[in-house]
């Protein structure tokens, strides 16, 4: 064999495990708006959920503090007990709910939270309910899981949430686990005290089952009451309570999550993250602490910016023919149904048969990255963050205009 030729190699074989799961569209669709950008071309990206505040200032001085003060050093798989101390804090304040340091677990941002929780509970044919639309990532991992995801949708006309009634209906002795957000990823619902209770009454009846309660947009609430499902006390050991500090106080590159659930949950979910990635970031952590002891100022103020600009973008797209939407009473999406411009054409033939044309045409065409609503379980639909500035989302949803003005 000639010195510069290569070697022949065995085909690579990966796990089943890794090749069943999908790639985040999230992340896949802000890699297509980026490559676009380095080409020179003026995208805006309404594709990513991220805030885009920086921030605030008190947090990074705390940080800045840790370093000062030495905390470079490995910290303890479930958190610091100070800052699992300010979360039962944080839970008893903002949501009623009394927790001790043993029932909160610390991770690398919520979605490890919520996947510790999926691992700790799913065994291989387990099913779970999965209240859709959803986040991208709710599947993939129930997938991982090896459980069989089962999608319980909700209606554009009932705000795209799920009933207590659907749940009734699909429980079988197969049923798991629930998993829902409220605020919604991505259509920005959010349940109300009665609808949990309805749901709270039907979980109680089935005490096998437990949910996963997605919180992390529980800050970023247009409507003024947050309620937690594990505030009703028949249910309480039922539920997993997910949250962060990503969305509340623009802390996403920091990466601090956490849960709060019984504790032989939260001691399962400490089992599985030692033998991952052990403890989060001490500097992140410090940091947290300070967030947390610092109040909702800061989260209010943005909350203003995320109202000022969801009402700008329902405004904007009201007039759009083809699009229709919710009006979202959290987080910080806009999740229009789109069929109404399915089966035009483009200027060069080419059918929109579905979102991920739509998406795909948006983004060549008119420079603006949305998400397929596929990847939520709502294949009508696309899903735009609102997370930018007024001025960009003027200008996006002009373009957007513009361009679907040129379908046939």
């Amino acid at each position: 064999m000639p010195a510069s030729a290569a070697p022949d190699r065995a085909p690579l074989v990966l796990s089943d495990r890794i090749n069943a799961m999908q790639e985040s569209q999230t992340i896949a669709m802000a890699k297509k708006a980026r490559a676009l950008a380095a080409e020179g071309v003026d995208v805006i990206s309404l594709s990513f959920g991220e805030p885009d505040f920086q921030t605030p200032q008190y947090i990074k001085d705390a940080a800045k503090k840790a370093l000062d003060e030495g905390y470079t050093f490995y910290t303890p798989v479930p958190g610091y007990p100070e800052l699992r101390q300010a979360i039962c804090d944080k839970f008893r304040r903002d949501n009623q709910l009394d927790y001790l340091p043993e029932n909160i677990v610390v991770s690398t941002g919520a979605k490890q939270a919520l996947a510790n929780a999926v691992l700790s509970l799913v065994n291989p044919g387990d099913e779970v309910l999965v209240f859709s639309p959803y986040w991208v990532s709710y599947e993939e991992m129930v997938r991982l899981a090896e459980g069989v995801s089962i999608p319980l949708t909700g209606t554009l006309e009932n705000d795209y949430k799920v009933t207590a009634a659907q749940v009734e209906a699909a429980i079988t002795p197969r049923t798991r686990l629930i998993m829902y957000s409220s605020p919604c990823n991505p259509t920005g619902a959010v349940f109300s005290r009665d609808e949990l209770a309805a749901l709270a009454a039907v979980v109680a009846r089935h005490p096998h089952i437990h949910v996963l309660a997605d919180e992390i947009y529980e800050y970023i609430n247009f409507v003024g009451e947050h309620v937690s499902l594990a505030q009703f006390a028949e249910v309480k050991d039922q539920v997993i309570t997910i949250n962060g500090f990503s969305k509340g106080y623009a802390m996403t590159g920091w990466r601090v999550g956490y849960l709060a659930a019984r504790r032989e949950i939260a001691a399962a979910c400490e089992k599985i993250q030692s033998q991952i990635t052990s403890g989060t970031c001490s500097i992140a952590q410090r940091a947290s602490i300070a967030a947390l002891e610092g109040g909702r100022a800061s989260a209010d103020e943005m909350v203003a910016a995320y109202r000022r600009r969801r009402d700008l973008v329902l405004e904007l797209v009201k007039d759009i023919p083809g699009f229709r939407t919710n009006v979202p009473s959290g987080a910080f999406y806009l999740f229009p149904d789109v069929s109404g411009v399915f089966g035009r054409t483009t200027a060069t033939g080419e059918t929109i048969a579905t979102a991920a044309d739509l998406a795909l045409y948006l983004l060549n065409d008119a420079h603006v990255a949305a998400v397929d609503g596929a990847a939520f379980g709502a294949p009508d639909c696309l899903r735009f963050s609102t997370a930018a500035a007024d001025n960009k989302l003027r200008e996006a949803f002009e373009r957007i205009r513009v361009s679907l003005a040129k379908l046939k």
